[in-house]
């Protein structure tokens, strides 16, 4: 090879696909050795930022895992800076982050020494076995299991240890001027400072660098949930350390493969294509997965097929976590064509000041007017306004002619806690279904905005995930409709003796083996097609009905945006039976009204289809050859929904359904049949 010969830092591989976001589908293959062998240690600043909103939806014991598994990247820790956003202005969680900070001390040399993965203490320690001759395994498990046990003690009491406030006062005397989380003033620490000669572990190697930040509170002023920390954060970074390379991620999801920074870098640095890309998304993955991941969490062939064709066709869009952005292209910066970035002049900025003055001079940048008369949250940072203000971000940067690449290493790169109640499940998916629509009905329509921006077929692709929720209206009609005409004795689908059923057989078994052939391709189980099937049911009737009408309502000036936080912490009892694929229902919901409802509605077509066949013998054919279909649909819809009627009738533990959905179910239910039928 000749010396100035160009060798590429990645490979990209075409598969095959058949439906529009699976066209000339890719798969990106980064070579890291390369990476090493072509820069050494001439390697860009990374800045990770963790984004946390409430100690008690969101343990601090969890965030402490969060933050430890992101300092330990097997990269340069001088070039290393990790930023913790407490939207919940917590001194808990800031408590968790002083003991965070002093572990690493221990952990980040331990991870390095012994190649840990995954580089979370709890994931770790709860799935590796004690390797033999390490005399340093059990001591650091301890270490680790005394801190964990602090924290949890700590936060269960809700008061700092005294010795722990005296030691710390000027961190903690911040919390004397707080009034609520939602009206405290800017609280900044730099935790570690990674240009401190003494911030060393226990090997005396340097650590990256720790900030804590809570961002300034007002009532008066709308602080633009996770899209507002977010531009916080890139903000006080750019003065603190100025990483030309963002991560972020959300508290919950561990760093789980210790080279995924430098995957994303063998994008961002090749010579050739690497100016192109505006930011690198990996898969959201998930460790509490049962085996036949009885709530459909995985996203496993959007992740294994669909993606891959978004790629193809100008790139994947950003999820919101797990997501390496280049700064310039997430500040609202155009891509040039001409203009080249060199990342390994663009290391982190060198401030002089001490950390203390530099605390006091960040914080301006994190205060509820910084933003004022500005394109924060318009051109600049996070886009503002919406549920999903991912989607939206990664749509502008995209529109302003940056490409974006999706990364499935063979080895995870980062994992997360799914949802364990069907309850979390659905309020979820409300809220991304939700943000999807209202940007499909906002200026930034994929459709409009990108026009002449982004290519035809990922504009499309889009609007394929924007309509999300608009799929309800179609799947209510089939719950719905076919029941109560079978009560009625309307006939809507073609006589089973008619040629013409065909084409309904056709389309309806070809779709399902297919579905169910992908499924098991990316690596499910069947009874793990039932189960995304059941959920594909119940999202569509639940979340995205909800999703429309508040869409609706919000267009109309009847309601506010809202961020719903999915609570990462269950009691014993419902880990146990999420543990035994029992789904959890235990609470009453507008959303379980609308289930058992439909569920029910459907078991009493089906009872009086059966009568209908069986008490009259002489017609029993007649009757099936004219509904056949109907009754077909309606006893799988019944089969579909056999963990509802064992939660509303059978089941005696705290996860059954709760009375008075049950009651409430069974007059609405009946009230439609006895309309239907008079």
């Amino acid at each position: 090879m000749a010396e100035n010969e160009y060798v590429p830092l990645f490979e990209t591989r075409q598969v095959k696909g058949r439906i529009l976001f699976r066209w000339n589908a890719v798969i990106r293959i980064p070579f890291i050795h390369r990476l090493s062998q072509r820069f050494g240690k001439e390697l860009p600043g990374i800045d990770i930022f963790v984004c946390t909103a409430n100690p008690l939806l969101e343990p601090p014991s969890m965030v402490v895992n969060t933050v430890l598994s992101m300092m330990a990247y097997d990269y340069p820790p001088e070039k290393l800076s990790v930023y913790l956003s407490d939207d919940g202005g917590s001194n808990l969680t800031f408590y968790a982050m002083l003991e965070a900070a002093n572990f690493s001390k221990t952990w980040l040399p331990f991870c390095k020494k012994f190649k840990v993965e995954p580089m979370s203490p709890e994931a770790y320690f709860r799935t590796a076995s004690e390797p033999l001759n390490v005399q340093e395994w059990p001591s650091v498990k301890r270490l680790y299991e005394e801190m964990k046990m602090r924290i949890e003690t700590t936060t269960k009491l809700n008061q700092i240890p005294e010795h722990i406030y005296k030691q710390h006062y000027k961190g903690f005397r911040e919390w004397n001027f707080v009034t609520s989380k939602l009206d405290h003033q800017t609280i900044l620490q730099i935790l570690i400072d990674g240009r401190d000669t003494n911030a060393v572990d226990i090997e005396g190697n340097p650590l990256p660098t720790l900030v804590y930040l809570a961002r300034e509170k007002r009532p008066q002023y709308h602080h633009h949930f996770k899209a507002g920390a977010m531009n916080a954060l890139i903000r006080t970074s750019s003065k603190i350390s100025n990483g030309p390379i963002i991560l972020n991620v959300d508290c919950d999801m561990y760093s789980n493969n210790s080279e995924s920074i430098k995957y994303s870098l063998c994008v961002f640095m090749d010579e050739e294509k690497g100016d192109e890309f505006g930011y690198v998304q990996f898969p959201q993955s998930f460790d509490n997965l049962t085996k036949n991941d009885i709530y459909g969490c995985s996203f496993r062939v959007i992740q294994k097929l669909e993606v891959h064709g978004l790629d193809a066709n100008g790139g994947p869009c950003f999820i919101g976590t797990g997501c390496f952005h280049r700064r310039e292209a997430l500040c609202g910066k155009k891509y040039e064509k001409n203009f080249r970035f060199d990342l390994k002049k663009l290391n982190n900025t060198k401030v002089n000041e001490r950390a203390s003055l530099l605390e006091e001079t960040c914080k301006v940048l994190a205060s509820c007017t910084f933003e004022h008369n500005t394109t924060w949250g318009k051109e600049m940072g996070l886009i503002y306004g919406f549920p999903a203000e991912d989607i939206v971000t990664g749509l502008s940067v995209q529109c302003r002619g940056w490409k974006s690449m999706f990364l499935d290493p063979e080895r995870d790169g980062f994992l997360g806690v799914a949802p364990i109640t069907l309850l979390q499940l659905l309020v979820q998916h409300k809220r991304w279904t939700e943000g999807h629509l209202q940007v499909f009905l906002s200026k930034y329509c994929p459709l409009l905005y990108g026009y002449k921006k982004i290519p035809l077929k990922l504009r499309l692709a889009y609007c394929a995930y924007n309509l999300w929720a608009a799929n309800c209206l179609a799947t209510l009609y089939y719950v719905v409709v076919p029941c109560l005409c079978l009560l009625k004795g309307i006939t809507l689908f073609p006589k089973i003796s008619s040629p013409w059923v065909l084409p309904f057989a056709y389309v309806a078994f070809s779709h399902h083996a297919y579905s169910l052939g992908e499924f098991l391709w990316c690596g499910g189980t069947f009874l793990g097609w039932c189960n995304d099937q059941r959920m594909w049911l119940f999202k569509r009737t639940t979340s995205y009905l909800f999703a429309s009408f508040e869409t609706i309502l919000k267009l109309l000036g009847y309601s506010q945006l809202a961020f719903v936080i999915t609570t990462k912490v269950a009691d014993e009892d419902i880990s146990k039976r999420y543990d035994q694929e029992m789904i959890e229902f235990g609470v009453a919901s507008p959303m379980f009204d609308i289930l058992a409802t439909l569920a029910i509605l459907n078991l009493l077509g089906s009872f009086g289809a059966i009568k209908k066949v069986t008490m009259h013998a002489d017609k029993g054919f007649k009757v099936l050859d004219q509904f056949g279909l109907q009754i077909l649909l309606c006893l799988v819809l019944v089969t579909i929904n056999l963990p509802v009627y064992q939660a509303l009738f059978f089941r005696m533990d705290k996860g059954k359904m709760p009375s008075s959905v049950t009651y409430k179910s069974i007059i609405f239910a009946l009230l439609a049949c006895t309309l239907a039928v008079y």
